[in-house]
């Protein structure tokens, strides 16, 4: 798989990431360990040799089962994790850099990312200024090598890059999500700024696999998808049906498909989770499929049937 510059960091990541939010099992259901570090490994065998995770996927869980997986695979892996909203003071990103490095088994982590801004879900509003000085101060001791945001707004970015180098942004970003394309993208674009999109795959929706009468288990976030709600799940279910035949026409999955039409815009990679091997080798197929312009621009016309009735919340769940 090739491999793509991540900012102007001396990083290089593959197009395809692994996201592994799933091996935390806290707000998902039917996660077994053994099967997530099969998981993760198949995505390296695969050519896959990035893998995001974060502090609050199942309260560091997630990190531990990425810290086991890759243990003797280290020196050949980009890791990407994240400090939560609710850990920005200056000794608590320290405190939280150290819990991370501790669950992954690892003495550096090549991506630390802030997870949300400051003030999210209630959390104390701590002045951007210190946070990114915590993070500086990381990068200057060698526990971190890279510095990216995550679910930042243009404003919020901006303010950001004033402050330090920042070489990712992650927000969402699928075929039924495309709200970063007015602002968001062009400036990425202009600053040399990696977009990782998450929920490439809008949770499972552009998979193909649910149906109209589908519901989730209890525990389950995706729950609280908007996509997954009325309606619209219906129109997605439409938009669907219309994006088979360009599948099919590369030989690919609805899923392969859509990975593909994330990393074919420039300066964007996709974090793609796995529940299990196949999946994880699946995943990492989609980047060898090259659309072209034809398709790009079908595509692009038959997503719309979903994003012009979404509003201009950009958070993707009901929460």
């Amino acid at each position: 798989m090739e491999k793509r510059p991540l900012g102007r960091s001396e990083i290089f990541i593959s197009p395809i990431i692994m996201g592994t939010w799933q091996a935390g099992k806290s707000m998902w259901t039917g996660i077994d360990d053994q099967e997530s570090i099969r998981a993760i490994r198949a995505a390296y065998d695969a050519g896959i040799t990035t893998f995001d995770t974060a502090e609050v996927y199942g309260n560091g869980h997630s990190e531990r089962i990425l810290g086991k997986a890759l243990k003797d695979i280290r020196h050949k892996v980009v890791i990407a994790s994240k400090v939560f909203s609710n850990h920005l003071a200056y000794d608590q990103v320290f405190q939280a850099c150290h819990r991370s490095l501790e669950n992954l088994d690892t003495d550096y982590i090549d991506l630390y990312q802030i997870h949300w801004p400051p003030g999210s879900f209630g959390h104390r509003k701590v002045p951007l200024e210190e946070t990114m000085q915590a993070l500086l101060d990381l990068l200057q001791e060698g526990k971190i090598r890279a510095i990216g945001v995550s679910n930042f707004d243009a404003g919020q970015l901006r303010e950001a890059l004033k402050l330090g180098p920042i070489v990712s942004l992650q927000p969402p970003y699928s075929l039924f999500w495309r709200m970063i394309e007015a602002e968001i993208v062009p400036f990425c674009l202009d600053n040399e700024i990696t977009i990782l999109a998450y929920s490439p795959l809008a949770q499972g929706l552009l998979t193909g696999k649910f149906d109209a009468d589908h519901v989730f288990e209890k525990g389950d976030h995706r729950r609280a998808n908007r996509l997954f709600q009325p309606p619209l799940f219906n129109l997605a279910l439409e938009a669907l049906e219309k994006l088979k035949p360009i599948a099919r026409s590369h030989g690919a999955t609805l899923a392969q498909l859509a990975l593909a039409w994330v990393i074919a815009h420039p300066g964007t990679c996709a974090i793609a989770g796995a529940r299990n091997a196949e999946q994880a080798v699946q995943n990492a197929a989609a980047a060898d499929i090259s659309l072209g312009p034809k398709d790009l621009e079908e595509m692009d016309r038959i997503s719309r049937l979903v994003t012009e009735k979404l509003d201009s919340n950009p958070v993707l769940w009901q929460w």
